[in-house]
């Protein structure tokens, strides 16, 4: 089985929920600012994202005012 077909968890956290608590923003808010739909934010807050555009990673982190390290964590490490 390749990594792409795996179903399981994939090794990756999220950490949005706790920047936006951290910046009193929500995720309506930050849809708004970076053009993603809430619901694929809400995908990846919940850590059931697969993939992710840089281009949106960097929006991401432009509005929230973080590093690529802030958002992402390792969930094995």
């Amino acid at each position: 089985m390749t990594p792409a077909e795996d179903e399981g968890p994939s090794g990756v956290h999220c950490r949005l929920d706790e920047l936006l608590e951290a910046r009193g923003m929500t995720l309506t808010r930050l849809s708004e600012l970076v053009g993603v739909s809430v619901v694929n934010l809400s995908i990846l807050k919940n850590d059931r994202a697969r993939a992710i555009r840089y281009s949106t990673l960097s929006a991401i982190c432009r509005a929230l005012d973080c590093e690529i390290g802030d958002l992402l964590v390792r969930a094995d490490a």
